[in-house]
């Protein structure tokens, strides 16, 4: 038996259903914030990922997938979007666009990172990202977006926690001072963080090895050691969050793991996963277009883990997502095919669910199959009923029906599934 590749699955129905109405949603909310959808590449060439994530992060060093084509060059599947997008804005020319661009993606990522809950190595993400302003309320409006999707979903419980990075000269600074402050401790350090300390000693801040944690709790924070204008910028974006009345907690060791990021980072959180999970995470990234050739334009944006957050939906959008309630259409005998056909169709026009009978079964089977799909309704069209121009509609929950013209079978469908249900004489 050929089986799927480690780290990768199938999504089945019904929970492809729960994909489909997280990304519609997300369509909506992120689209009603005037973000419009760019389809990248599943690969791009290596160098993008080690000039923009960073040579020395963990992404690019142990977990990226990377091979040569059949003329030697290097390429990788993308293990996130930010960088493509990026490229995808200087090689477009998107820059002659009005600015700022607002953009949005959804697809999946490829990592080689130890599999858990909610991680996978094929994973999906769906981000966000503003390009062509500095301006603090860019970041406000990528978090504000971000809660309002989060919220159409259900969630309630979620925290978004925040930190300031500052400048990249800022960042040498802090380098130094943390370096110092753990000058002491360095041979307590995991064999990951030593391997850090030269080559990007801010990964140390988010080690998960305990001891690492604890030490790394009583250096100075990033946050402390930022110029004015990095400080002011980050204080203004927290103020208007406030005014927002969107919860945000500051995390005075929240780093992020790609290079770019700068002043603003974010993350959320789910407390259902654990503390350490996270299942978004953003910034500002304003230098990142012109390291990679093009001119100075500032961004920032954010990405969600879509396998993390499908797996902590909150019970209330799960259940209005399953209880979408099908119909099934039973043409009982040959003749009866072609106006099932064009009746299922009709049906489908007008937003109802169908599933068709197609294997001839008798209608004593029909509606055994029925149940078992968890039908609410049976439309059931017989040689007789055809004759005579008419279908009975059978309520299947209260196990009532009607004879109905041919030409009101749908509103007759749609006026049953409108029906509260009846929880006494529901099937179960």
């Amino acid at each position: 038996m050929i089986r799927k590749v480690k780290g990768t699955r199938d999504i089945l129905p019904p929970e492809s259903r729960l994909w489909n109405e997280v990304e519609r949603t997300a369509h909506d909310i992120l689209g009603g914030f005037g973000y419009s959808e760019i389809r990248l590449p599943l690969m791009e060439p290596t160098e993008l990922f080690v000039r923009s994530v960073g040579e020395g992060t963990d992404i690019v060093s142990k977990e990226m997938y990377t091979f040569p084509d059949r003329k030697g060059r290097s390429l990788t599947l993308r293990p996130e979007g930010t960088a493509s997008v990026a490229r995808a804005y200087i090689e477009n020319g998107l820059g002659q666009r009005p600015q700022p661009l607002r953009l949005s993606y959804f697809g999946p990522m490829f990592r080689y990172e130890k599999m858990q809950r909610g991680r996978y190595r094929q994973f999906s993400q769906i981000g966000i990202e503003i390009l062509g302003t500095a301006a603090p309320a860019a970041d406000v409006e990528v978090i504000t977006a971000l809660h309002t999707f989060l919220a159409a979903l259900g969630f309630d419980d979620l925290v978004i926690v925040l930190n300031n990075l500052g400048d990249p000269e800022d960042r040498e600074r802090f380098i130094e001072v943390l370096k110092s402050e753990l000058t002491p401790h360095k041979e307590e350090l995991c064999g990951d963080c030593q391997r850090r300390w030269n080559e990007n000693p801010l990964r140390i801040l988010d080690c998960k090895v305990p001891r690492c944690g604890e030490l790394v709790a009583e250096t100075t924070p990033v946050a402390e050691v930022v110029s004015d204008d990095a400080k002011a910028h980050v204080d203004e974006v927290e103020q208007a969050l406030a005014e927002l009345e969107i919860p945000v907690k500051r995390a005075p060791r929240l780093v992020r793991g790609l290079d770019y990021y700068l002043r603003t980072v974010f993350e959320v959180i789910s407390p259902e996963l654990g503390a350490n999970t996270v299942i978004c995470g953003g910034g500002r990234y304003d230098r990142l277009i012109s390291d990679l050739g093009g001119k100075a334009v500032p961004g920032v944006g954010f990405a969600i883990g879509e396998d993390r957050l499908i797996e902590v939906l909150p019970e209330s959008f799960k259940e209005r997502v399953f209880d979408q309630r099908l119909v099934t259409v039973l043409p009982i005998g040959g003749e009866a095919m072609g106006r099932v056909a064009r009746l299922a169709r009709d049906l489908v026009l007008a937003g109802v669910a169908v599933h068709t009978e197609v294997t001839g079964r008798s209608l004593k089977a029909c509606l055994k199959w029925s149940g078992k799909m968890a039908a609410s309704v049976a439309v059931i069209l017989g040689e007789q009923e055809l004759a005579e121009g008419v279908a009975v509609v059978r309520d299947l929950n209260r196990g009532e029906q009607e004879t109905v013209k041919l030409d009101e079978v749908v509103a007759t469908v749609i006026d049953v599934l409108a029906k509260p249900k009846d929880s006494e004489t529901e099937r179960t």
